[in-house]
């Protein structure tokens, strides 16, 4: 198989907590001016995304909001873009101002931080904005909801994820701070889906990407894609849903990875 994409997930994948390191940098920027396409595929928002981009010098889709967005760099533009249920937005913001916890949600073009207590200025990025509470007028038709809390991602998972199991994918995935944050995003919106309409839009076949990631959200995209490349850190489960596993994301595993691509063609 000639693969011709790579798409990469962020958080324990290409970076270390916020950081790029040179290395992976590096290795990602000659997989690039080798010919191959780079697709960044996160749970975060896409302005987030675009500025890891911008390190390498990168163009091409990125798969934002854990599969939700699609957007385009070069044509400011979405060409995939899937938004949670009403009724299941209104019962987990309820659950968010009712509990203890650090929700990030994405609604248009802005991303909400719902904080027990105002962050000290400048921890924010341009597009963020804190709210004490989370409002259904104010903040309706989010993206992706990311929640942080011990007690109510435990409610979350087991009562919400039961009663709108049609409706939502809840994943668990690792944050930049190391702990388990719950993702969620609505029933259409996976990293697999996205990917193939990242691939529909660069006239590629979803069997020519390599795709990396380490959490249980990444799985989706492996299933579509002709390899995959698992972290050394992540789970069992998703190594075994991988078809190759490279080291540690502390220990530069993309970049390690994307030199065996490089040297022999495959992972």
């Amino acid at each position: 198989m000639s693969y011709t994409a790579l798409a990469i997930d962020l958080d324990g994948t290409l970076l270390v907590g916020e950081d790029l390191s040179a290395r992976n940098r590096d290795a990602v920027a000659a997989a690039h001016a080798a010919g191959l396409a780079i697709i960044i595929a996160t749970a975060r928002w896409r302005h987030m995304a675009q500025r890891i981009a911008d390190q390498i010098g990168l163009a091409q889709p990125i798969i934002a909001c854990s599969g939700a967005q699609v957007y385009l760099p070069d044509s400011q533009r979405d060409i995939f873009d899937h938004r949670l249920p009403a009724a299941f937005v209104a019962e987990l913001y309820a659950l968010c101002n009712e509990q203890r916890c650090v929700a990030t949600v994405t609604v248009a073009d802005e991303v909400i931080l719902k904080l027990d207590g105002e962050p000290s200025p400048g921890l924010l990025s341009p597009e963020m904005r804190w709210v004490p509470q989370l409002s259904t007028n104010a903040h309706a038709a989010p993206r992706i909801a990311a929640i942080q809390g011990s007690a109510i991602n435990e409610i979350i998972k087991g009562d919400l994820k039961l009663r709108y199991a049609d409706q939502v994918n809840i994943y668990d995935s690792i944050g930049p701070n190391g702990k388990i944050i719950i993702t969620i995003t609505a029933k259409a919106a996976n990293k697999g889906e996205a990917l193939l309409a990242s691939c529909q839009h660069l006239g590629i076949q979803p069997a020519q990407v390599i795709t990396f990631g380490d959490a249980e959200n990444d799985i989706e995209m492996f299933k579509v894609s002709g390899a995959s490349v698992a972290m050394g850190q992540a789970s069992d489960a998703v190594k075994a849903a991988a078809t190759a596993v490279t080291a540690a994301n502390t220990e530069d595993g993309v970049a390690q990875a994307i030199d065996r691509i490089l040297r022999t063609g495959a992972p």
